[in-house]
């Protein structure tokens, strides 16, 4: 009671009347009615106590709102009613695609459902892709354990899957001359976080990162670099159902039954399911997940970040990320590290994330004034970046805490509950280590029910990804072409992508018929025209293989036809 009695005189002190402060779950539990959410937040951070709380459950309500809730599919039926898998993950993130793939390689029946029309549509797309280094993160935290952890395991992924990854390393700009005197600093707590530094002086760091910079030097981040996170989420979905799982896509979590000591169902929109574990990877709505499923001691509140995507021409400022030095880290109403200028996998740059706190956890919506503001931000440390350059820009809501940390681990509460939730930034670079503790746990339920995981003779941990056209030598393209003429009918124009690469992922073990889908696979649609010319043609593709009418193709599941009908000379 020592520690409610606290928190209680901590809101009072801040001003904040009308809330009660009780104990659930092992969390701090907020709730009442207040003014507006800039106070719901204040009154959760100040409510963190991490040394006698789980976290902070804040049902605090603004006085006349309702909060939105979530997005469901159209789709309803009962196809999966009465089913009894081993192993339920719920959400299609990088995190619940890496944890179905390291539960493929045991005897057991694992199956994942994702609300969205396929794997990596929300917070595992709408990020800038890196594989952190981990110098922002707090030492001994579950962030950078997971992180240096899932670091060191990307260059075995990336062969295993067929992903590519670069370790082009993270430069970081000191923004005034006082900041090269900590310097010593930072590198102790590299050393702490197995992390290798190195210095780099004014001139030394305009010639890596081709532009003046601040003009003070700064340190490059040795282990750092990116990867396409939607494609190695495909990768992990489509190497697990290789290997034996199953995908639901279009399929959600709308509740979960419990007995008070363990989950017992899962009400989706495709009938009940009764899993022997329950694995909660549920993204933005993993909070309430937890709470139907009687272990919820955290809430999540969507925080959002819009990013710019420029032409590949813009690529000429240097090989690695770079990014400005930030005294504080991602805490309290310092939420964000200051995003940057980064390269991707496929040759393009973002600029960004910014970060900002939201109502609405599916709210991808970007504004003229918020990308004005990243693009100025990141054009202060590069300065050739040109507004001329945007192909689009995009914006992503993470899954945060009061915290600001991950919330993973085996619940004492629900006995066959794991969570893997609260997985923002880095949590690309975390996933895999994540899955691996997962898959831990979930061999430690079986052996308590006297029924040890038997790893599979057959696992086969090698996913062979889609040809590219665009990167290959003239030699390999006409052998390719010679041996199916459809590779050599290019489609996407802009980024080079051909007829037989879009049959190909429309073939592949995990598919999504859908112009976005098909887009996430092979990038028919992500050049400068933005699929003006190829969308067409793509479709035909899709509506052909499908056996469906054009009419009938989606850009992204649901009822997000890009066609009315057909005209009366075509009827």
């Amino acid at each position: 009671m020592k520690t409610v009695e606290k928190i209680r005189k901590k809101i009072l002190k801040a001003g904040i009347d009308g809330v009660t402060v009780t104990r659930h779950n092992g969390g701090i539990c907020l709730s009442g009615e207040v003014g507006d959410y800039e106070t719901v937040l204040e009154a959760g951070r100040l409510a963190v106590d991490k040394k006698h709380s789980r976290g902070v459950i804040n049902d605090l309500r603004v006085k006349g709102e309702v909060e939105n809730g979530m997005k469901v599919p159209c789709a309803s039926d009962q196809s999966l009613d009465g089913r009894t898998p081993d192993v339920l993950v719920i959400g299609g993130g990088i995190v619940g695609c890496a944890i179905l793939r390291a539960l493929s390689r045991y005897e057991i029946e694992a199956m994942l459902i994702e609300k969205e029309y396929d794997v990596a549509v929300q917070q595992s797309s709408r990020n800038d892709g890196m594989i952190h280094a981990g110098i922002d993160l707090k030492p001994n935290s579950n962030k950078v354990k997971y992180n240096m952890r899932g670091n060191a395991m990307y260059d075995r992924l990336s062969a295993e899957l067929d992903v590519p990854i670069d370790r082009c390393g993270q430069y970081v700009l000191f923004t005034a001359g006082w900041q090269r005197l900590i310097y010593p600093l930072i590198v102790a707590r590299g050393r702490k976080n197995d992390i290798p530094l190195a210095y780099l002086g004014k001139k030394k760091m305009a010639e890596a990162i081709g532009s003046p910079g601040y003009g003070y030097g700064g340190f490059l981040c040795q282990g750092a670099g990116i990867v396409s996170p939607y494609l190695m989420t495909v990768a992990l979905a489509e190497n697990a159902v290789t290997n034996g799982c199953e995908v639901y896509l279009e399929t959600a979590a709308l509740s979960v039954e419990n007995d008070g000591k363990r989950v017992t169902a899962v009400n989706t929109n495709r009938g009940r399911i009764y899993p022997k574990i329950l694995i909660n990877a549920a993204g933005v709505w993993a909070d309430k997940i937890a709470e139907t499923a009687g272990d919820r001691h955290f809430t999540l509140h969507p925080r959002k970040g819009e990013e710019i995507v420029l032409d590949k021409k813009a690529r000429g400022f240097g090989k690695g990320v770079v990014g400005r030095f930030e005294l504080k880290g991602s805490s309290g109403k310092n939420h964000t590290k200051g995003g940057g200028v980064i390269p991707t996998i496929d040759h393009n740059v973002l600029l960004g994330p910014s970060a900002y706190e939201v109502r609405d956890r599916e709210d991808l919506s970007t504004t003229r004034a918020g990308i004005d503001a990243v693009f100025q931000k990141q054009k202060s440390s590069v300065t050739d970046l040109k507004q001329s350059d945007f192909i689009t820009y995009f914006a992503g809501i993470r899954a945060a805490t009061y915290e600001e940390e991950f919330v993973v681990e085996r619940s004492p509460v629900i006995a066959n509950l794991i969570q893997a939730a609260g997985i923002q930034s880095p949590g690309i670079t975390a996933a895999p280590a994540i899955a691996e503790d997962v898959a831990k746990w979930v061999g430690e339920i079986f052996a308590e029910q006297n029924r040890p995981l038997a790893e599979k003779q057959n696992f086969n941990p090698y996913r062979k990804g889609i040809p590219s056209v665009q990167a290959m030598s003239k030699e390999e393209r006409a052998e390719l072409i010679r041996q199916n003429p459809d590779y050599g009918e290019i489609v996407c124009r802009c980024e080079e992508i051909s007829k037989g690469e879009i049959l190909d992922a429309l073939r592949r073990p995990l598919a999504s018929p859908t112009i976005d889908g098909v887009k996430r696979r092979v990038r028919a649609g992500m050049g400068r025209c933005q699929g003006g010319f190829c969308s067409p043609v793509v479709t035909a593709l899709i509506a052909a293989e499908c056996g469906i009418a054009p009419e009938q193709v989606t850009k992204k599941g649901g009822s997000s036809r890009l066609t009315l009908g057909r005209t009366e000379e075509e009827q």
